[in-house]
């Protein structure tokens, strides 16, 4: 079989002006970038205003193991597979960031003849959005530290009637805001700022990943222009020397921040190789940030098709657990329908044991990973969601394997299951999940929360370790425990977004299958005031990753031609 990046170059592509046409889409909607890629414009979602909804699935996994799920691949040969069977379909999914490209996981494509093409430009750069991100939210970093350099240097008094703006009286030890860039760079994960003259007061800070910046998320979250510039006006980015928050809007740079991200606020339309509609938008990861693609994608989505399969990050304790608890809050889309995506080895993977050779036929360690999978499809369910589980075919999964688990999975709570062989048949291999799907959006849903936003702080993170996770308890390191008290009189009515691993249910990577009788550390709180959510940080986890033994980048490189090599 061809690689994923052949696959791609052989392709017939249809000029995405062709497939704007074909959807109704007016030449003044949009701004090509190429022959193969263009903005949608914010005009198409208010003329699409009183056009019918379609439906909304989701789709999500079990715990992610090193040999892939292909969570990308069932998301978008689900939607070629919907268009198979004449029904109007598309994706939508997330922007990939070039850490992960260069480092560990590689493309977020999709795979075989279930990608998104051209695939190079979507995952190098694509329109230019991360780095607008990346620009606005450095833009109020850079602006924190000249308002307190100024501050500092000619005193209150003096800088008011030289500026003719109030004093904010920054304190130096309470800036929350760092710095972003879109690479794995862990020697930038904490720092300090303001040595040498005329450069101080120093400070400590730091560097997150650009998908973790709070502007990613609010361009996730927001339903329109405007929506995201009162969001990145709500932005807190330092407390004041008296205790008061200092947000964007008092620093004066929301306005400039949100016009370095004007072109930004529109999604970007491409194909799949079957020629469905996907449209890309924000790239929030699901194990620091929410792990969903836009509001705004979505919508649109909604307006120009009848299903709208779209895709959580990582497992349904991760990505799948804020959509519904953070995107829907914003959306008012409950899903009709989820999808569960699991393999033979994900189920021998997670069964709690190392396996010698993930590839052969191997009954106990099926048995102990069939807990796991039924922990994600009860986690799902839990939602009021009908849920589909997708078997992802590998060509050394064997029949009977794969029969017994389609017999197992009849016995659970999920809808149905079926095999998928979008990866190497495209729409073919999935009409048959994709007909089951069909099926179970029909089905009567009732979509539960995990717990009401309104409770105390407290309640919330107990509640939350518990039902989404199967905690014990939690326990606040002395810095959660002063966060919490500060934030629970102004923003304790906000949802939590947990930063945990994505390797476990649990906060411990180690902890595979179903893990029990555990107690969570929560080590910090952040506040996100304009994405509109605390995010939890627990156990270990990083908001800037850092590049493995061996990343990805060794791989890639350019021939003389211009053809990228090694980009998968």
């Amino acid at each position: 079989m061809l690689s994923d990046i052949e696959i791609s170059r052989n392709a017939q592509l249809q000029p995405i002006s062709s497939l704007a046409q074909r959807l109704a889409i007016a030449p003044d909607e949009l701004v090509t970038y190429g022959p193969y890629k263009a903005k949608l414009l914010p005009s198409l979602l208010t003329r699409l205003q009183s056009s019918p909804r379609g439906r909304t699935i989701i789709v999500t996994a079990v715990t992610p193991t090193p040999y892939g799920e292909g969570k990308t691949v069932t998301t978008i040969g689900l939607t070629q597979g919907l268009q198979a069977l004449d029904k109007s379909a598309c994706a939508c999914i997330r922007q990939p960031s070039m850490g992960p490209v260069f480092g560990v996981k590689g493309g977020a494509a999709g795979g075989g003849y279930a990608q998104v093409v051209p695939m190079e430009e979507l995952n190098l750069h694509l329109t230019g959005d991360i780095h607008a991100i990346s620009s606005a939210h450095n833009l109020a970093a850079a602006a924190i530290d000249a308002r307190l350099f100024h501050e500092t240097q000619l005193g209150p008094d003096a800088f008011a009637l030289q500026s003719g703006l109030a004093p904010l009286n920054i304190d130096p030890q309470q800036i929350l805001w760092r710095r972003v860039v879109d690479q794995n760079d862990r020697s930038l994960r904490q720092i300090e700022v303001g040595f040498g003259t005329n450069n101080g007061p120093v400070h400590a800070s730091g560097f997150d990943i650009t998908a973790a910046s709070e502007l990613m998320a609010i361009l996730a979250l927001s339903r329109d222009l405007a929506d995201m510039r009162a969001r990145i006006g709500r932005i807190v980015l330092a407390i004041s020397t008296q205790g008061e928050w200092i947000t964007a809007e008092d620093l004066g740079v929301a306005g400039a921040m949100t016009v370095i991200m004007r072109e930004a606020i529109a999604p970007t339309l491409m194909q799949t190789l079957s020629g469905a509609p996907c449209l890309i938008h924000a790239g929030p990861f699901a194990n620091i940030a929410h792990g969903n693609s836009s509001v705004i994608a979505d919508e649109i989505g909604l307006r120009l098709a009848d299903y709208v399969v779209t895709e959580g990050g990582f497992g349904s304790d991760m990505g799948f657990e804020k959509y519904i608890n953070i995107k829907v809050k914003t959306s008012n889309t409950p899903p009709s329908a989820a999808v569960l995506v699991t393999t033979l080895r994900a189920l021998k993977a997670n069964g709690g044991d190392a396996v010698a050779d993930i590839n052969e036929p191997n009954q106990p360690a099926l048995d102990a990973g069939f807990t796991h999978l039924c922990w994600h499809i009860n986690n799902v369910s839990q939602y009021g969601i009908p849920v589909v589980v997708a078997i992802n075919r590998f060509p050394s999964d064997s029949d009977e394997e794969l029969a017994w688990l389609q017999q197992q999975v009849a016995q659970t709570a999920a809808f149905g299951c079926e095999i998928s062989d979008a990866f190497a048949h495209g729409a073919s291999g999935a009409m048959a999940l994709a007909a089951t799907v069909v099926a179970a959006c029909e089905q009567p849903s009732q979509l539960t929360e995990l717990y009401d936003a309104s409770l105390p702080l407290l309640t919330k993170l107990e509640l939350h370790m518990q039902r989404a996770y199967g905690a014990a308890g939690i326990a606040l390191t002395e810095q959660a425990q002063r966060q919490l008290q500060g934030l629970a009189a102004d923003y304790g009515h906000l949802p939590l977004c947990v930063a945990k691993t994505p390797m476990s249910i649990s906060h411990d990577p180690k902890q595979k299958g179903v893990p029990s009788d555990f107690v969570v550390p929560v080590t910090e709180l952040r506040l996100h005031a304009g994405a509109g959510f605390i995010t939890v940080l627990t156990g270990n986890v990083m908001t800037m990753p850092g590049l493995g033994l061996r990343p990805a980048y060794l791989h890639i490189d350019i021939d003389s031609q211009g053809e990228i090599q090694g980009l998968a």
